[in-house]
């Protein structure tokens, strides 16, 4: 059984109160390994709470380097990582949070490729980058690896945030959701702009629900889409329908159930 050291029982004491939680809980997190696919508004809210509850191992994932106009949402960096790869900044930045966390950087771009490889032998995979081809490609190996997909995403002032387990029908994947999707130009950040703490609220709940699923507590939001409105100041969740058809997670389950 993996065992807490002293140092741990009192760093996660407020964690360890929780009878939800409690000492099980903690050593579910303590044995689990999560990847991080983007290290920008959202994973860097994201990496921060999953260091600082305890996770095992992080596996950050990123090929991009800090610049000054990340700063504002991007709360991992300071003005003196500027320049340097994100995920170095961010693996020195979450060493410094929680020293019993093993922090791996991957300065790489993950894609349809390179996907099954690095995120080989996760537990939970949580998915906070820009583009439509690299979240197909996280679904496709999330599914094939049996694992959850967290994926979140952002816009002006709204996200969205859902719960994915393609590997589990009749529960849907990402792909069930956004079809065959492709990058379309004039919808990143970059693009329409983006208020620093909108990344911070759903990149804290991915937070929230990767923890939800790596300790097992509460109920599990697979199959459900939160959908944030901040200039409303509103938020709800809709359920997701798995689509029969999808090319991820339709011949996945069939050959499942053969």
């Amino acid at each position: 059984m993996t065992r807490l050291e002293d140092a741990e029982l009192e760093r996660y004491a407020r964690q360890l109160i929780l009878r939800e939680l409690g000492g099980a809980g903690q050593r579910k997190l303590k044995q689990a390994r999560v990847a991080l696919v983007g290290m920008g508004g959202l994973g860097c809210p994201a990496a921060l709470y999953l260091a600082a509850a305890g996770v095992g191992q992080l596996t950050l994932i990123d090929d991009d380097i800090v610049s000054l106009d990340n700063l504002q949402r991007q709360i991992l960096y300071t003005t003196a990582d500027i320049g340097q790869p994100k995920v170095t900044a961010a693996a020195a930045r979450l060493a410094a949070l929680n020293p019993h966390v093993d922090l791996v950087p991957v300065q790489a771009r993950l894609d349809a490729d390179t996907a099954p490889a690095l995120l080989d032998g996760q537990d939970l995979v949580l998915d906070g980058s820009d583009s439509f081809s690299t979240r197909l490609a996280v679904n496709r190996a999330a599914i094939a690896a049996g694992v959850p997909l967290v994926a979140g995403s952002i816009g002006a002032f709204d996200g969205q945030l859902g719960v994915f387990k393609g590997h589990a029908p009749p529960l849907p994947c990402y792909q069930c959701l956004v079809g065959p999707a492709v990058d379309r130009p004039g919808t990143s950040c970059a693009d329409v702009g983006v208020l620093g703490p909108t990344a911070g609220i759903i990149g804290s709940l991915m937070a929230l629900e990767a923890l939800r699923e790596l300790a097992a507590f509460g109920d599990s939001q697979a199959g459900t889409l939160m959908i944030f409105d901040g200039l409303a100041g509103r938020q709800r969740r809709v359920r997701l329908p798995r689509d029969p058809g999808c090319a991820a997670c339709g011949h996945h389950s069939a050959a499942i159930a053969s």
